[in-house]
């Protein structure tokens, strides 16, 4: 199993930045997938999530109208569009797999290694 994040970087406040997460190795539309981060000196924390089919989305409230989340399970792929990035989303962003039903706890079974965002000027 493999979950490989890409497209994190140096933004400035104000700026966007879409994240991809490629996974192999398992039955990609069997799983709900996940989007957390982890800022230093933080706990990790719970970004956004979407069902097996796309059709549902959660987001955090600090990330709503800002961030959206996407799949294409054909291409066994989640996105984060990241908009109007702000210092505080700065933080090593990392996708999530887990069957079936979709949690905004950490409670999933495969993570990736993390790709960082950097919100700076």
């Amino acid at each position: 199993v493999q979950l490989v994040e890409s497209g994190g970087g140096l933004v400035q406040p104000g700026g966007s930045l879409r994240l991809s997460c490629a996974a192999s190795g398992f039955t990609f539309s069997m799983y709900a997938m996940g989007w957390f981060r982890q800022a230093p000196g933080k706990e990790r924390e719970f970004v956004a999530a979407i069902s097996r089919t796309g059709g549902s989305t959660w987001y955090a409230d600090s990330v709503k109208g800002r961030f959206t989340i996407s799949r294409d399970n054909a291409k066994d792929t989640v996105y984060l569009q990241m908009n109007s990035l702000e210092s505080e989303d700065t933080a090593i962003y990392y996708c999530a797999a887990r069957p079936f039903v979709v949690v905004t706890t950490d409670s999933y079974n495969y993570w990736g290694q993390g790709t960082q965002v950097t919100v700076s000027s």
